[in-house]
């Protein structure tokens, strides 16, 4: 499990579906005018977090434009990666929570059956061959990995060895760097949710 660089997880910038709280998979937003900015206010951030180690190994993001941006405004050339794609919400995409709840009350994503969407099994497979995939290349120099929210809390979860569900539990912001590594051979969360200059 030993991983001698630091695994750099960031979720996209604020889209107008971010902010409103509609679910967003398989939609292609644009960032919103303040995505930009907390996406280009990521730059120097990373720097500073990367600046101890080598060159990133490994830059991958989803292939959704609101990843890609990101990960260009925040000066880091990614490929794209489709493992890294959000949770696919299926009949709920483009709903609020609240909307959903209307025909099914206290549901969460974390139930893990979106009708029509990606099953937690589904996604937990996908984000544990991600992981699979970079483990190698974190012995050589830091990866870094531009994604979404509910896909992110996933890998959040499986790097410590947790069940999907337990993704609940890591509320991931807008454009805020999260840092993983390892202490005594156990997968560790370094950092969570590092503030972005552009938030309060």
């Amino acid at each position: 499990m030993t991983a001698a660089y630091p695994l750099v997880l960031v979720r996209h910038g604020e889209t107008e579906w971010s902010r409103s709280g509609q679910h967003t998979g398989t939609t292609d937003l644009p960032l919103t005018e303040r995505g930009e900015r907390q996406a280009a206010a990521l730059a120097p951030l990373l720097a500073t977090l990367l600046d101890p180690y080598p060159e990133p190994a490994l830059v991958l993001a989803s292939p959704r434009q609101r990843a890609l941006r990101t990960a260009e405004l925040a000066g880091l050339a990614a490929k794209p990666d489709p493992d890294l794609t959000e949770w696919d919400y299926g009949a709920y995409e483009g709903l609020t929570t609240p909307q959903i709840r209307v025909d099914r009350p206290g549901w969460t994503i974390w139930t893990g059956d979106p009708p029509g969407g990606e099953t937690a099994e589904q996604i937990r497979a996908r984000i544990d061959r991600l992981i699979a995939r970079i483990r190698p290349a974190l012995a050589t120099g830091p990866v870094v990995l531009f994604g979404h929210g509910h896909a992110g809390r996933v890998i959040a979860a499986r790097w410590l060895d947790l069940p999907v569900p337990y993704g609940r539990l890591f509320l991931l912001r807008p454009a805020t760097p999260c840092v993983f590594g390892t202490e005594h051979d156990h997968p560790v969360i370094e950092r969570w949710n590092l503030p972005n200059p552009v938030d309060p």
